[in-house]
This record gives structure tokens, C-alpha cells and sequence, in this order.
């Protein structure tokens, strides 16, 4: 139950683990000089809760901590049952916060300067061989004064406080955001994961890391904008993918079904403008409009077709 078999990897780095009151919803957010921290850091299961093991990393605690939490344990007594057969645990940096909120946190006393932690109603902020003492701090208060801002984006601005405190010694390279209902709906493909974004290896990882979370959340606003296709509800649609190229507004995709969109609500003369200015970039999208009938993807006359793909 203690260490690990295989050779501990190294994770210096600042990371946090949260909990949206309102929502539930979990989260870890990792970044560190470290090739794909992702993979070793950053662990969490909707309904249960998120782990960030760090430091001398035993990987293990990551699962292992999971299944303490879904037997029943809270986050500190999941964390004493990692660390107490663990002979290296002086040399961990360990945060836990379960689905109902509870916290616990640990860092070993050999944890390389400046190693500390600071934990928070909901969250803990914890970082190891950092270039100052500022970084738990830092990440606290930046989490803390973004309470109206999306779980992940309060994440990603404490990330951004503490490579502004003077982040990892060493520099940065990766980058992780993790983020699980607080509620399983025992659909675990939906469930795990709402948001699951890993850099792995970029001289701006942070940087790089919010461009993703505005993809992503541009993608998001495209499904909802399907979803209400489905449903012929078009103003929501219109709404949503409009949404959606305001944050992402170089994608020829979402251009592309926002257009087919408009085509299918009879706006054919506006859709064909939006299309003509995509077949101008690529070609290839021309001929993906003459399938769409096929399927029931474009609903409209041959007439309307042929002004849509001329």
C-alpha cells in the first residue's frame, strides 16, 4: 500500500483542486516544468471527487484515493489512508476534495523550497519548487475573488496567478484542466469528463491551455446549437452557433453548420453568402453540401440546393 513499483516520476509544480458550490462540480488544474503533467498529476470522478498528487509522485494515490472516497471515506481520512504506509510520504504533495466539499491536503517536509499549501472553503492550492513563497497565495486569492466566473475559468485564473507569483523554479512546459460533475448520472461517457484539456508540451502552456478552454467552450455552444436543431427550435440554434463563432471566429466548421443552418430554416440567400465565402477558402465544402440531402442534414428544394453549392 505504500510506494509505487515502478520508478516515482517527478512533478514539481503548482496545481489546484476545487469544488463549484453551486454546482458541484470538481475540478484539478495543473501546471508544472515537466513533460505532460497531465498523465501523473490529475485524477477526478464525477460524483466522487478530484485528487492532484504531486511532488515524488506515487500515482497511485490518484486512483486509490478515488475509491476511498466512493467507500464512504472523506477527503482527509482517504488522505491519511495514503500516506500511512507510505514511506516516501514526506516527500508527497497530496490535495483531495470529495463531492461534498470536504478538503484535505499534505505536503511532506522534505518537498523541495518553496513547497507549501493553502486550502480554502471548496479548494486547496498547492505548489512545490516554486521561485518564490507567493504562489499559494496568489492562487487563493485569484480563485476566491473569481467566485462569478465558470469553475473552469476560476481554475485557469489561479493557474494564471501563480506562474505571475513566479510559478515553477525550473520554468513551464504543460498543462492540465480536469473538470467532472459533481453528480454521477451513471452515464460515465457524459459524466467523466466536462472539460478535459491537457498541454503536454508548449513554451506557453497556460497560454495555450485558455485557447483550448475557448475552443472547447465554442464546441460547446455548436452541440447545444444541434441539439436544438433537433428539437426545430432554430432561434436557439442561431443563438447558440452564433455563440460559438464569436469565440471561434477562424472556424470554417462552425461557419459551415451555422450557414446549413440558416439553409434548413429557409434562409437560403443568407446561408448561400455565408457559404460562398467558405467554398472560397476551401473547396471541399462545396461537395460536402451536395451529400447532405442524403442523410437529411439539408432539408431543401433542388432549386434552393442549387444556389447553395452553384
Amino acid at each position: 500500500m505504500g510506494q509505487s513499483r515502478q520508478p516515482e516520476p517527478f512533478a514539481h509544480t503548482f496545481s489546484i483542486v476545487a469544488r463549484d458550490e453551486r454546482t458541484g462540480d470538481m475540478a484539478v488544474g495543473v501546471q508544472s516544468h515537466w513533460f505532460s503533467v497531465g498523465t501523473t498529476v490529475s485524477w477526478a470522478e464525477a460524483g466522487v471527487g478530484a485528487v492532484a498528487t504531486q511532488s515524488f509522485v506515487n500515482k497511485s494515490f490518484g486512483i486509490r484515493g478515488l475509491q476511498l472516497l466512493k467507500q464512504g471515506k472523506t477527503a482527509q481520512q482517504a488522505l491519511d489512508a495514503l500516506l500511512k504506509d507510505d514511506a516516501g510520504r514526506e516527500v508527497r504533495q497530496v490535495a483531495i476534495v470529495d463531492a461534498k466539499g470536504n478538503v484535505a491536503v499534505h505536503t511532506g517536509k522534505k518537498c523541495i523550497d518553496y513547497a507549501g499549501h493553502r486550502k480554502g472553503k471548496n479548494y486547496s492550492v498547492q505548489a512545490n519548487m516554486m521561485l518564490t513563497s507567493k504562489v499559494p497565495d496568489a492562487m487563493a486569492t485569484a480563485f476566491e475573488k473569481n467566485a462569478s466566473l465558470p469553475l473552469q475559468e476560476r481554475v485557469l485564473k489561479a493557474l494564471e496567478a501563480a506562474q505571475g507569483a513566479g510559478g515553477d523554479i525550473r520554468g513551464k512546459q504543460s498543462a492540465v484542466l480536469l473538470v467532472v460533475r459533481g453528480k454521477s448520472t451513471g452515464a460515465p461517457w457524459d459524466d467523466n469528463h466536462l472539460v478535459d484539456l491537457r498541454v503536454d508540451d508548449s513554451p506557453q502552456p497556460l497560454q495555450e491551455l485558455a485557447r483550448l478552454l475557448r475552443v472547447h467552450l465554442a464546441y460547446e455552444h455548436m452541440n447545444n446549437g444541434d441539439l436544438a436543431i433537433e428539437k426545430n427550435d432554430m432561434k436557439r440554434a442561431m443563438t447558440e452557433y452564433g455563440a460559438a463563432m464569436k469565440l471561434f471566429p477562424d472556424n470554417l466548421e462552425m461557419k459551415y453548420w451555422t450557414a446549413i443552418g440558416l439553409a434548413n430554416s429557409r434562409q437560403v440567400a443568407k446561408a448561400a453568402d455565408m457559404l460562398r465565402s467558405i467554398y472560397a477558402k476551401d473547396p471541399n465544402w462545396r461537395e460536402l453540401t451536395r451529400r447532405l440531402p442524403k442523410v437529411g442534414l439539408l432539408t431543401v428544394s433542388e432549386k434552393d440546393l442549387k444556389e447553395l453549392v452553384w
